[in-house]
């Protein structure tokens, strides 16, 4: 069996890979903010986050992400949630787009690797957009491998690898199939608490109807706070 940064390394440089003469480039800043954590004395879970993302040389916001979601910690390891996202997609000059999405997600940690920890998050997504009348289903699935650059409490080594996949056609344009992929490489930085701080570069590649392509190279900044 591989070893998972390997397989994870494998997904990275997939986002990398030289795409279609047709593919369209852009550089972007996401920001994120999340409140996570389990209800005192139950098994209660949940999570709020908010994310602003930057598109078009960052120089303008290209969506705005509201997510919270409630859940059932099963054990230490497994954590299952029901969430609902809305999501701003401002457009120039003419009407903002919306999305709608209602979420379930399973999110696990596996046994230790070595000295890194390998986690998964599983969601499946039910989404309308104002654009149209049909409703959209997507699966997503994260491979996350975090590994510590010296003592456990200081800075440590960060990389995922994201797969999304369409599970039918919409009038408001999604298309069955490949979706996109997410690699990310950074770092997580503890903070006061069990609040970190993950800094890094994310690339997107974006399967648009027609055969088109975009890759967005993102820095990306995310508070984690864990009451």
């Amino acid at each position: 069996m591989r070893h998972p940064a390997f397989l994870i390394a494998a997904g990275l440089a997939a986002t990398a890979a030289p795409a279609a003469a047709e593919t369209v480039t852009d550089e972007q800043v996401w920001l994120n903010a999340t409140v996570i954590g389990t209800v005192p004395g139950s098994r209660l879970a949940y999570f709020l986050e908010a994310q602003p993302r930057f598109v078009d040389g960052a120089g303008r916001l290209g969506q705005l992400i509201l997510r919270p979601a409630i859940g059932w910690k099963a054990s230490d390891r497994v954590t299952a949630y029901a969430g609902y996202a809305h999501v701003v997609l401002p457009v120039e000059r003419a009407r903002d787009r919306n999305e709608d999405r209602l979420f379930l997600q399973l999110s696990w940690t596996l046994p230790k690797s070595g000295a890194g920890t390998l986690s998964s998050r599983t969601r499946l997504e039910h989404r309308r957009l104002s654009t149209g009348s049909d409703t959209g289903w997507r699966v997503r699935e994260m491979i996350r491998y975090v590994h510590p650059l010296g003592r456990p409490q200081r800075t440590r080594a960060l990389v995922s690898a994201e797969a999304f996949v369409a599970l039918n056609d919409t009038d408001w344009g999604a298309r069955a199939g490949f979706d996109q992929l997410r690699g990310f490489a950074g770092v997580e930085i503890p903070l006061a608490g069990r609040t970190t701080i993950e800094a890094g570069y994310l690339n997107q590649l974006i399967n648009d109807p027609g055969g088109r392509r975009r890759m967005n190279h993102v820095a990306s900044l995310s508070l984690f706070v864990r009451p």
